[in-house]
């Protein structure tokens, strides 16, 4: 994790060093090794030093070519170090040949589709003299951000929204177009943030800038229609287990004793086993650092017992955090500050932020996360169908009785919403629904929140109606599930909160189940790796079996955070709720509908959780419009 920055006049105007200094000072945090710039003409490029891996001990950014034509500047972590080495036939020794390097030996070879020979997490921006042009890249899940400002005379971008501001070119207004999408759940556009004319770069896009035109493309996408073919479940888990392990291999390179994530679940600990062995296949004597949140007031969701039989294993040096006892608003300001957006805090964000702080007290600088790995290896959903579609009726009965005894439903419910809802046609339950009377299948929770002033405002009903037309319909098929879950806007969302709450305590973040090579293989599995003997993401239950714990490894629960969050708002929060949602509602009036917000507020008072989020929203969005300067109701340039 480190930070960067850039300035383009596209007009020609020479560039302001003292301008790309400050943009690169205000994301001191993201870097404490060090900071340097480089400018040339209408270019200037600066970067934030995190030294995390061995190699980065002797790197220096921005790094110029050698022959002066070429600049780049990188948050980046390449994994396929070898396979780049010897493709490219670089003679640095490996141990010195930093990964901006690569980045950049890449660029000269294949140009603009540099980025889709690559593989790990980066956000990086070229200049090339020769050409005249810029050249930015974001990985292929969004792992690293990456924003801009563009205008006819000006294109800047950093890895933090606030960098951009400090630029007085660039415009500090609300968007409120995402305000209406935030409180709806309903923004399908990888683009916009929550500043009018701040722009992200989605993942796995390249953006090229020219003094004519700015070009926009994705390099690299998901392929639905693949599956991969072997003869036996077992070359399927040796397959997986070769990939993952080494996904986190990849990981675990550093210069630094390394942490990971401990929640007790399935994703958190596979990682952390497999970190562990090979931690001891290579002689590296220093434990493995963890980190889990226990609950003593909110026992329902602890999950001690599962880390237990995790840390049993030996070699793992255990550290503790305890959301339960803090408000979910502790240190509100400073949070909003880091993740920037209005979605930025969720109800459980207060302990990756603890979990963070602990991480940087026990003077780590990376941290192994497993956020995201049930989406990656999927659980499954429509794959009885699947199975049914190709005759495997035998499989299908004998999941189903499964399925039924491990989730306590008939084998007629079981049937009927695993294997024949989604075998109806599309059409069918477009007919049916019209007929029915009712709307299309798509979760759009909160839209009488929203104030009627604001919705027309916003033309919300036409974002609505376009979202639900966009999602209309069950998936076809696992495979079609599996894709839409991979490629919902959250995780590219997610990603980037995380990494910004994670880089106040100048922390690198590390995802292994986000590895491509990962979600390649998992989306391509055919339906019985996915669902076996009734147990959801088989493969990786079956792939570690000689590494998990039997609790863990064979456990279908998953705690849920509701009686948390209720009991953090009633016991620390509820003066803050009060006042936000009620007592000082002012801000919020532009926006909400009061009366719809005190009506759900009356249904979570009486233990009706269906409302829980909606509330949250509307928590989150007050609080956020008055940290930020935005609950005057005007635009403000404020930095």
């Amino acid at each position: 994790m480190s930070g960067i920055v850039g300035i383009y006049h596209v007009d020609g105007k020479t560039v302001d060093l003292s301008d790309v200094r400050r943009m690169t000072e205000r994301l001191a945090h993201r870097g404490p090794d060090g900071s340097d710039t480089w400018h040339s003409g209408p270019i200037g490029l600066g970067h934030r030093m995190l030294w995390t891996t061995p190699e980065s001990l002797h790197e220096r950014l921005p790094l110029v070519s050698d022959d002066g034509h070429r600049a780049l500047t990188a948050d980046a972590r390449i994994d396929n170090r070898d396979e780049l080495i010897t493709t490219l036939n670089i003679t640095t020794p490996p141990e010195r040949l930093v990964d901006s390097a690569l980045i950049l030996h890449a660029y000269e070879r294949w140009g603009e589709s540099c980025p889709e020979h690559l593989i790990g997490d980066f956000a990086f921006a070229i200049w090339d003299d020769e050409k005249q042009h810029l050249f930015c890249a974001r990985d292929h899940m969004g792992v690293k951000p990456f924003y801009y400002y563009c205008s006819d005379e000006l294109f800047t971008f950093a890895s933090e929204i606030k960098a951009l501001f400090c630029l007085p070119e660039v415009p500090r207004e609300l968007n409120e177009a995402i305000v209406a999408c935030y409180l709806t759940e309903s923004c399908d556009d990888r683009t916009v943030t929550s500043y009018r004319n701040v722009l992200c770069l989605p993942a796995a896009h390249a953006i090229t800038i020219t003094q004519k035109e700015v070009t926009l493309r994705p390099y690299w996408s998901l392929d639905p229609t693949r599956e991969i073919r072997f003869n036996t479940d077992e070359e399927y888990e040796r397959a997986f287990r070769e990939l993952f392990t080494e996904a986190v291999r990849c990981r675990l390179r550093s210069a630094f004793t390394v942490g990971a994530e401990l929640s007790g679940g399935l994703d958190s600990s596979s990682i952390v086993c497999v970190a562990r062995e090979l931690l001891q296949q290579e002689g590296d004597v220093s434990r493995l650092h963890t980190f889990s949140a226990i609950f003593d007031e909110v026992q329902e969701v602890d999950e001690r017992h599962y880390i237990h039989a995790v840390l049993a294993g030996g070699n793992l040096e255990p550290h503790y955090v305890h959301p339960d006892q803090l408000s979910l608003f502790t240190e509100v300001a400073r949070r909003f500050w880091h993740v920037e957006e209005v979605y930025g805090l969720t109800p459980t964000s207060i302990t990756y932020w603890k979990i963070y702080e602990a991480a940087k007290d026990s003077g780590l600088r990376v941290l192994l996360s497993g956020e995201w790995g049930d989406v990656v290896v999927s659980h499954g959903a429509g794959s009885l169908a699947d199975l049914a579609l190709r005759g495997n009726w035998l499989t299908v009965l004998r999941e189903l009785a499964d399925l039924s005894k491990f989730y306590g439903e008939s084998k007629r419910e079981v049937l009927f919403y695993q294997v024949v809802l989604p075998l109806v046609p599309r059409g069918a339950r477009r007919v049916w629904r019209r007929i029915r009377h009712r709307r299309p299948y798509v979760r759009v929770p909160s839209f009488r929140l929203v104030s009627a002033d604001f919705a027309k405002r916003t033309e919300l009903a036409k974002r609505i109606e376009a979202h639900a037309g966009a999602a209309e319909g069950r998936p076809r098929s696992s495979r079609e599930s599996h894709y839409n879950n991979l490629t919902e806007l959250s995780i590219q969302n997610g990603l980037e909160t995380v990494d910004k709450e994670a880089a106040c305590f100048s922390l690198e973040l590390r995802h292994p189940f986000l590895d491509r090579r990962v979600i390649e293989f998992c989306l391509a599995l055919p339906p019985g790796q996915k669902i076996r003997r009734g147990y959801p993401r088989a493969i990786v239950r079956h792939a570690l079996a000689h590494l998990l714990p039997a609790e863990v490894q064979w456990r279908v629960t998953k705690a849920v955070a509701n009686p948390y969050i209720e009991h953090a708002l009633l016991t620390f929060d509820r003066e803050r709720v009060k006042d936000v949602l009620f007592t000082n509602s002012d801000v919020l009036e532009p926006y909400a509908d009061s009366s719809a917000l005190r009506e759900m507020c009356h249904q979570l008072a009486h233990g009706d959780y269906r409302k829980l989020r909606s509330i949250w929203h509307a928590i989150v969005l007050g609080l956020w419009l008055r940290e930020t300067g935005f609950a005057s109701g005007g635009d403000t340039k404020r930095t």
